[in-house]
This record gives C-alpha cells, sequence and structure tokens, in this order.
C-alpha cells in the first residue's frame, strides 16, 4: 500500500487528524519530488498501560497520572492512548517499577524512595532529608545536572523517568504520643518511606514501608505506632484525624518530594521523536499542575484540621538537630555502599550548597517578616 493510500486510510478511521494528514501527504509529496522514501511513523498509534503507587482514584497523585495520559492523547491527536491502572489494579503499588521494567506495563508512576532496595540511588530523585524544598529540587533536576543523572541510573533498569509533580514540604507525622526527645523514638514503629526512614532507625525507631492503601488500618490496629504521608488535605482525606492524636511539623524527611513517571526504554525507544517530546512536555504540565495542587489543597486543609481540634505540635529543636546529625551519617553510609550513589550526592550536594545561601537572603528572609501584612 501506499504512503498516501495509507494516510488517507488512516484519516478515514479517525486515527489521525485532518490537519496531520495534509501536513503528511504534503512532507509525502515533497519527498517524491526529491526522490526520498518517506516513511509514515508519525501515524502510528500506540495504547500504553501505566501501572502506579497510588490508590484507585487517589486525589491529586492518581489524577495526575490521568492528567498526563489526557495530554498526551490530546497533543498526538489521539496516536497515543495510556490507560491509568491504580496501586493493586494491574501490579502491587509497590512493585510498580519492577513491573515496568519487566515488560508487564509500558509506564509505571511513584516515588523513587519506592525504589531503594533496587535502586539504591533513585531516593535522591525524590527526597532528600534536610536537602532541597520543591523549587530547588525541579531546579536540580532541570537546570543543574540531575536530570542526566537520573536518566543514565534508570537506564541500567531499562527505564526512562519523568518529572511527575512535586509535594511540597511534608508534615512530620501522626503520633498517639508526644515527641519530648529523642528517646521517645526509641522503640516506635513508623510508616516512613526512603532516607528519612534510614534516619529514624538511625535514632532508635523502625522503618516500615507499606502503601497509602493499608496506613489507616495499621495505625488504628497499632500495628504501627506512627505515620506520616503527605500534608493536610490528603491525611484529612486518609482520616487519621480520627485515630491520632498529635500531628507533628515540620516534615525534616521530606522537605520537597519530587514524583515521577518512568517507560519502559525499548518501548519509549520505538516512539517518533515528536511522540517523545509530547511525554515529555506532558510531563513537565503535569509536574507543575500537581505541586501548585498540593499547595492549594493542603492550605485550605489545614484550617479544617485546626477547626477540628487537631493538636499541631512542632519537633523539639534537639530532635531535629539529631535528625540532622544523623542524616549526615546516613548520606556518608549510603556513599560507601553505591558508587553510583555517590555520583548523585555529589552533584545534589553541589547544588544544594549553593542554593540555600541564596534562599537565606531571599525565601528566608521573605518568610520571616517581608510579607504583606
Amino acid at each position: 500500500m501506499s504512503n498516501r493510500r495509507k494516510i488517507f486510510k488512516a484519516l478515514a478511521l479517525g486515527t489521525i487528524s485532518l490537519p496531520f494528514a495534509i501536513r503528511a501527504l504534503t512532507g509525502d509529496l515533497e519527498a517524491q519530488k526529491g526522490g526520498g522514501s518517506p516513511t509514515l511513523a508519525n501515524s502510528e498509534t500506540y495504547e500504553w498501560k501505566m501501572t502506579t503507587t497510588w490508590p484507585p482514584n487517589f486525589p491529586v497523585l492518581d489524577e495526575a497520572c490521568k492528567l498526563f495520559a489526557k495530554l498526551v492523547e490530546e497533543m498526538s491527536a489521539g496516536r497515543m492512548k495510556i490507560t491509568v491502572y491504580g496501586g493493586g489494579e494491574l501490579a502491587p503499588p509497590l512493585k510498580a517499577f519492577e513491573t515496568v521494567r519487566a515488560g508487564g506495563a509500558e509506564m509505571g508512576s511513584g516515588a523513587g524512595y519506592y525504589w531503594a532496595g533496587v535502586a539504591p540511588a533513585a531516593q535522591f530523585f525524590a527526597s532528600v532529608p534536610f536537602g532541597l524544598n520543591a523549587a530547588q529540587h525541579t531546579a536540580w533536576i532541570i537546570s543543574g545536572g540531575g536530570m542526566q543523572l537520573w536518566e543514565e541510573l534508570y537506564a541500567q533498569f531499562g527505564l526512562v523517568p519523568f518529572l511527575g509533580g512535586n509535594t511540597g514540604v511534608q508534615m512530620g507525622g501522626w503520633f498517639n504520643k508526644e515527641i519530648n526527645s529523642i528517646a521517645d523514638i526509641q522503640g516506635l514503629k513508623m510508616r516512613i518511606p526512603g532516607l528519612g526512614g534510614r534516619v529514624f532507625e538511625a535514632a532508635g525507631g523502625s522503618q516500615v514501608l507499606m502503601p497509602g492503601s493499608e496506613l489507616y488500618t495499621n495505625l488504628e490496629r497499632g500495628v504501627i505506632d506512627a505515620t506520616e504521608w503527605l500534608g493536610p488535605y490528603h491525611d484529612t482525606s486518609m482520616g487519621f484525624n480520627e485515630i491520632a492524636r498529635y500531628y507533628y511539623t515540620p516534615g525534616w524527611h521530606e522537605p520537597g518530594t519530587a514524583l515521577e513517571f518512568f517507560a519502559n526504554k525499548e518501548k519509549y525507544d520505538q516512539l517518533s521523536p515528536d511522540l517523545k517530546a509530547i511525554m515529555r512536555a506532558a510531563s513537565y504540565q503535569t509536574h507543575l499542575w500537581c505541586w501548585m495542587e498540593f499547595e492549594k489543597r493542603n492550605t485550605d486543609a489545614l484550617v479544617g484540621l485546626v477547626e477540628k481540634g487537631v493538636e499541631l505540635r512542632q519537633y523539639p529543636d534537639d530532635v531535629i538537630e539529631r535528625f540532622r546529625v544523623l542524616t549526615e551519617e546516613v548520606l556518608q553510609d549510603l556513599v560507601q555502599e553505591d558508587p553510583y550513589s555517590a555520583r548523585v550526592y555529589e552533584s545534589f550536594k553541589s547544588f544544594r550548597d549553593k542554593a540555600i545561601p541564596y534562599a537565606a537572603i531571599t525565601e528566608k528572609r521573605f518568610y520571616n517578616g517581608l510579607q504583606l501584612s
């Protein structure tokens, strides 16, 4: 079948748009004049599956996945459709990374610290305790060399990473026990992922990793003593205020957690350049939307929690300082254990060492008294 007939057939079937057909036909005619042999790679259609770490229909997180899929379909004029499956619908929530790697789905969604067991350096692309806030972390990824390191790491597992949102600085967690000193951490079982979990263990607690869908039940039954999740909006929707008394701040362990999409590299490499560009553009738009939704919804939800009588508590300064010291020790252990983590940490730290002093004379100054009254 000639290229022109393929174009007309695709147009009749509705798999390409009229503007695209015109461009394809024009290109076909120009190629014929020049003696070339055009291809119709851009008219191919794809139907992909995305498996996520998040509960089905979970606000913001699952919404972001569906927004990404919608944007890709719209920008590709229907040539690429992605069906989103919540955690447990296609694969276990914390197996998204392995599922996409093995080809069980073309894409996945989660956060890098969930894959620490197979890719320790992935944690840096999610969040580092006392590390970078959302704006700084995004700047490091996009403009500070982080993306190149991220892509190189994930390529080792046959994957391609994309930014997929940011939670902003999180809350410090829900407890039924007051934390007055570091001694109060001893023996506590807390759901806390990533490097923050390792720090919590170093402080005498026990790190527990489990999907969000299990948190309420396990906290209510005493399987865990405390949990952190996200922020006021999601924590309210999970009902933690019904079963835990104290709500601690700040989220020292996650000052700005990046979420991610990732694609099976073999499948991704088969896409035409324009579809790859569309996926990248959709990821950036989704990243911004998700980040801003967290900011807006958490702002509103905190007011409601306070009205319901939730006791907001701040970690004592000496507890925070102990966590900070232990974070340095955990990071040093990690870079000694894993050579690639050492490379990533060098880049991360170099960026942070410049970003923090700048923030001290700009954002910090703003927060400490430059706002309108």
